[in-house]
């Protein structure tokens, strides 16, 4: 895959997993107008390739349809934020942002586990009061995580007895 596809490989992903493909979204449309953002970003130029791409490796990771939805939300975001520093004006940015903003809109909580990710990261765990809170809740967090595999496979073998295919 070129440089020149990633931005419609990842939007297209998007557009997947958000389940907005082939509704109301007009994929040629919509390629014609990241053609022309390419030309506006001059995506062409030689460093687009240096360090290989930025969202659809990142992608490889995520396997699990909800958990693509969480990195996906992100990156959608990501695009909104680098298209409102751009000229509006343009009736491409424009569509983009407007397909963009809808799929964001279809999964407002993407971001709020994000967030609790990274929250989770930047916890001091050499700090004695988070040592202690997190020995605290050492036993739930076990429990929760012994429990979440067996739900699964119940709901698994559920849908499994009553689908007929």
């Amino acid at each position: 895959m070129t440089c020149q596809t990633y931005s419609l490989f990842v939007l297209s992903v998007i557009m997947i997993y958000f389940g907005h493909f082939g509704n109301s979204l007009n994929l040629a449309q919509l390629q014609n107008d990241i053609d022309q953002l390419k030309a506006d970003f001059n995506s062409s130029h030689s460093d687009v390739a240096d360090g290989g791409p930025i969202f659809t490796e990142k992608l490889i990771n995520w396997t699990e349809r909800n958990e693509k939805r969480i990195i996906l939300s992100q990156i959608v975001s990501m695009y909104l934020e680098m298209l409102n520093t751009t000229d509006k004006s343009k009736a491409h940015i424009r569509n983009i942002s407007e397909e963009l903003y809808t799929l964001k809109n279809s999964l407002p909580d993407g971001l709020k586990k994000v967030k609790d990710l990274m929250d989770l990261a930047k916890l001091q765990m050499t700090d004695l009061k988070t040592q202690r809170k997190a020995v605290n809740e050492l036993f739930s967090v076990l429990q929760k995580l012994v429990e979440s595999p067996t739900s699964l496979k119940r709901k698994r073998s559920q849908s499994q007895r009553r689908c007929k295919c």
